[in-house]
């Protein structure tokens, strides 16, 4: 795909665009696979205003700016179906785009926030998608590539959760029957029997407090997860750790999503290792 845009040993160049995009980890990441793999080519973060996107795109079709392809965040992740060429049925299911490339003088898209979550589960739990009944919190826009991963891997038992009800009738009606929503006062009910638990809402982020949940009615080797990955050891994750439930973070999820789009931009794909892991932990440290 990089031939389509560049020649052979030119430099080749992606990025990140959202507004704010200073926070993103993703050109440590990026900069890394780059550096370990010996490839010229650069990741940068660059902010776009919401007024300025589709002039953006216009200079990524015609190779103005010089650009490959790159990430998009918030808020440009709905707005950019209306500016590529080709959105594959991945980002169509989950509603929102956060990769996107040239390739063949089209501007294409994608979701990898799924494979992310769901490589993530696979590295460090194997096994994971046997939950049989799974509980995922909160009905945001995170929440369908969750529900994307899940109803992918044939788990037909999910019980949605929101504060507030009718977001997740809304996000049921739209990943069908296997999905079945309710408030926060079904929570403990839901989790009787479950296999995984997934939180994808903002409770506990940056420190903020979450409920205090009773993780021990789930099954004998159940596996609670969190998409935050600041704090790495959310409140959820932490009072599960007490309870003896297995847990896995959400750090994974960010390096595994960036996966394809590496793979994508500069031909090579890379893997998710210990060493990355700890680069971003340790900046995460750093700046928290």
């Amino acid at each position: 795909m990089v031939e389509d845009v560049q020649t052979a040993g030119e430099k080749i160049k992606a990025f990140v665009i959202g507004d704010p995009v200073s926070h993103s980890r993703s050109p440590i990441i990026h900069t890394h696979w780059l550096r370990s793999l010996d490839i010229t080519g650069s990741y940068e973060a660059i902010t776009v205003k919401s007024g300025n996107l589709p002039s953006f795109a216009e200079a990524l079709k015609s190779g103005q700016n010089g650009y490959i392809g790159g990430n998009v965040t918030i808020p440009h992740k709905e707005t950019v179906f209306e500016l590529v060429d080709h959105v594959d049925e991945t980002a169509r299911k989950i509603g929102a785009v956060n990769t996107i490339w040239m390739e063949d003088g089209r501007l294409k898209a994608t979701n990898t926030d799924a494979f992310g979550f769901a490589a993530n589960l696979d590295a460090r739990s194997p096994g994971w998608d046997a939950c049989g009944k799974a509980v995922v919190l909160g009905a945001g826009g995170a929440s369908r590539a969750i529900l994307y991963a899940l109803t992918e891997r044939g788990i037909t038992d999910i019980h949605l959760i929101n504060r507030t009800a009718s977001r997740a009738e809304a996000l049921a009606a739209r990943f069908g029957p296997t999905i079945k929503p309710g408030g926060m006062e079904v929570l403990p009910a839901a989790l009787e029997g479950a296999g995984l638990f997934v939180n994808t809402s903002s409770l506990g982020m940056d420190g903020t407090t979450a409920p205090d949940l009773d993780f021990s009615t789930m099954t004998s080797g159940a596996l609670v997860t969190d998409i935050v990955y600041v704090p790495l050891i959310t409140p959820f994750l932490a009072k599960a750790q007490t309870q003896g439930m297995k847990t896995v973070d959400g750090l994974g999820m960010l390096l595994h999503q960036a996966v394809p789009g590496f793979a994508i931009w500069f031909g090579t794909r890379p893997e998710v290792t210990d060493e990355l892991r700890q680069t971003i932990i340790n900046d995460l440290e750093l700046h928290t």
